[in-house]
């Protein structure tokens, strides 16, 4: 689950920051601060402070969580600070709930042998996502009773001391916010801090004991360095397939050749400007509106913050079909009901192609895939894969809509059960539904505040 982002303590926290940051720095350097921060320009004139104080309150809201992760990865924050600004970042993103007792359940059952040979690497691990020192600024300390050393002392130097649960009690796991736990578990799995393949299949084999029952699990997605990287998702939702190639807002049959088989690099041939084609990687995150805001401007060279999302949201409308206002309406609310937050939540992709076939249904025969092409696509976090389509009388009727056509009708469903063994979830609206703008916005408002785990947006205007 997630809520939206808490962007008024996240604006607190990021000028508590400003504070310490405006010491570090001369006039002189401000600007290039701001800069790397994501900040609008400071002004002229007035006090570091002041001008930073400006800067940050010039900055709109959509943008403060990237300023936040400019903050946490260039600057050296006190362990409080990080923390802080970590657990709204983290709140705000889609995350999974795990319930304290199956924290402690999984606690009392978890040998620390595999990961105590590797000592520094989990120290690191839990510098990173805990309070350890007394001198938050300090990567270590002197004084006895920090908790660094007592772990290094009762957990490292001498393993029977404490058990894991007490560990983990000292850490405050137990009642951690759902997002810095499902970070640790993720951690424990990762090859930087365990870089011994069978014994990250022991801890994720442990663990998903425990996790199962709560309905997550850590999941292999890919390779990190050679070494299997495991995410944690929502268990039965979600693929372990990451896309490579997202082909969408097409004009026509994409005419495609592969550059690279071995790769699958793929080349629009002809009528490139009527295909869009992402292939950037597709992270833990999903594929984010600013994601692919980011994408367009960079391959387009548009350098103008304004005139991007309305060039991007136009060219994906004009692939929308002319006779069907119920996919019109769905998009157009969408983008409309989303606007204030639109960079956080995921991109809604039109006309994607599911499948590619260089010959037509016709040529193909009994063998053609069903579903080509569907209305909408999303990628949420946990590697859902979510398709929306908007049916009109041509998916179970024929002859121009006046006969029923039981046979095109059951063909569809069997390409939606196709899709679902492969990970996708498949949504399908009724076009009547949709078709008056006024009636569908609050079915839409429902349907995606269930979607997002979100509260359905207040009014806004289209992009």
């Amino acid at each position: 689950m997630g809520e939206q982002m808490d962007v008024a303590r996240l604006r607190s926290l990021i000028d508590n920051v400003l504070l310490t940051l405006y010491t570090r720095y001369g006039h002189k350097e401000l600007q290039a601060l701001c800069e790397r921060l994501g900040l609008p320009s400071p002004s002229e004139g007035n006090t570091k402070h002041e001008r930073l104080v400006a800067s940050l309150k010039a900055c709109p809201d959509d943008r403060l969580p990237d300023v936040a992760e400019a903050v946490l990865e260039q600057e050296e924050l006190a362990q409080t600070e990080r923390m802080a600004l970590q657990d709204v970042l983290w709140l705000g993103r889609h995350y999974v709930q795990i319930p304290s007792r199956t924290r402690r359940e999984l606690a009392r059952d978890f040998d620390l042998s595999d990961h105590l040979a590797y000592p520094d690497r989990f120290m690191a691990l839990l510098g990173r996502l805990w309070h350890l020192d007394n001198d938050p600024l300090s990567g270590w300390t002197t004084t006895t009773n920090s908790l660094r050393n007592q772990i290094e002392r009762h957990v490292i130097r001498f393993p029977d001391d404490w058990t894991t649960e007490q560990l983990f009690e000292e850490l405050g796991a137990f009642e951690a916010p759902h997002p810095r736990f499902g970070h640790f578990l993720e951690g424990l799995a990762s090859s930087a801090v365990l870089p011994d393949e069978p014994a990250q299949r022991r801890f994720v084999e442990l663990a998903n004991t425990h996790l199962n029952p709560t309905g997550a699990q850590l999941s292999q997605q890919g390779e990190t360095d050679g070494y299997p990287h495991f995410q944690l998702v929502e268990h039965g939702r979600g693929t372990a397939r990451r896309p490579r190639n997202l082909i969408f807002a097409t004009l026509g049959k994409p005419d495609i050749r592969f550059t690279s088989a071995l790769d699958n690099d793929i080349e629009v041939a002809e009528h490139a400007d009527e295909v869009l084609v992402y292939d950037r990687p597709i992270g833990k995150q999903g594929l984010l509106w600013r994601h692919l805001l980011s994408w367009w401007q960079e391959t387009r060279g548009i350098t103008d913050q304004e005139q991007a999302p309305r060039s991007l949201y136009s060219r994906m409308e004009a692939s929308l079909p002319p006779r069907s206002p119920g996919q019109k309406n769905l998009f157009w609310h969408y983008h409309h009901a989303h606007r204030d937050h639109l960079n956080d939540v995921p991109a809604l992709l039109p006309e994607i192609w599911l499948h590619w076939d260089p010959k037509t249904l016709r040529e193909r025969g009994a063998h053609a895939m069903q579903n080509l092409r569907m209305d909408f696509l999303m990628l949420l976090p946990g590697n859902r894969r979510v398709v929306l389509e908007v049916d009109g009388m041509q998916h179970y009727t024929r002859n121009e809509g006046t006969e029923p056509d039981s046979t095109k009708y059951a063909a569809t469903m069997a390409g939606d059960r196709d899709l679902k063994f492969s990970g996708y979830e498949v949504f399908r609206f009724g076009h009547d539904e949709l078709r008056d703008r006024d009636r569908a916005q609050p079915l839409l408002a429902d349907f995606f505040a269930k979607l997002l785990d979100r509260s359905p947006a207040g009014p806004s205007q289209a992009p």
